[in-house]
């Protein structure tokens, strides 16, 4: 197992604690944190949770907040915010690097 990735374990409680920040900020009641899979992407028309351009900042705002993380580049928020699993390695890196 390579050093610098999580232990399994670990990646499944950051990954659960991404999907429930989301919901919380977000306010969304129509979907549980166990019924997003970490691979579905979180924009576009077949998202389940029905994200928009306005939930990316908010999403951004509140990963500033909890893990002290900045996406202050666009392009970067784009490819980050692609799904549950996009932003839990991204975290993975920055906490590692704090």
């Amino acid at each position: 197992m390579p050093v610098d990735k999580m232990p399994v374990d670990e990646k499944k409680k950051l990954t659960h604690e991404i999907k429930n920040l989301i919901i919380e900020k977000l306010k969304i009641t129509h979907i549980t944190a166990e019924e997003v899979d970490d691979d579905t992407p979180l924009f576009g028309k077949d998202n389940p949770l029905g994200l928009d351009s306005i939930d990316a900042i908010e999403i951004v705002l509140a990963l500033k907040e909890k893990y002290d993380v900045r996406l202050a580049d666009q392009n970067l928020a784009r490819e980050i915010l692609v799904s549950v699993n996009t932003i839990a390695d991204f975290l993975e890196k920055e906490l590692k690097n704090q």
